[in-house]
């Protein structure tokens, strides 16, 4: 059973939700945080640089192109829902390990 931060779309697509922590020491995934997995992330939250970061993080742990890797929602704040198309079987295994 998927985790309730990791959510299958119908066109085979992951929704993620996230709760954002920038800056921290070192980008990591802190675990379970409510509905969604908590993420550190060393970028500072300036002219989108946590948001790049978070992309980047969750593109690297899932082996997925950057492209793959969409934020639908939380521009601005530390609730973020991300999108990723054509994810990997285990991808919810593979973003937790981070």
């Amino acid at each position: 059973m998927a985790p309730v931060w990791w959510r299958i779309g119908r066109d085979g697509s992951v929704t993620v939700a996230f709760h954002v922590q920038p800056g921290a020491k070192k980008t990591e995934v802190a675990g379970p945080h409510g509905d969604a997995l908590k993420i550190k992330l060393a970028a500072p939250p300036v002219d989108g640089k946590a948001n790049a970061s978070l992309l980047a993080f969750v593109a690297a742990a899932l082996g997925v192109p950057k492209a793959a890797v969409t934020l639908k929602s939380g521009q601005t704040s530390r609730q973020k829902v991300v999108e990723i198309s054509d994810p990997p079987a285990d991808g919810d295994r593979r973003l937790f390990a981070g």
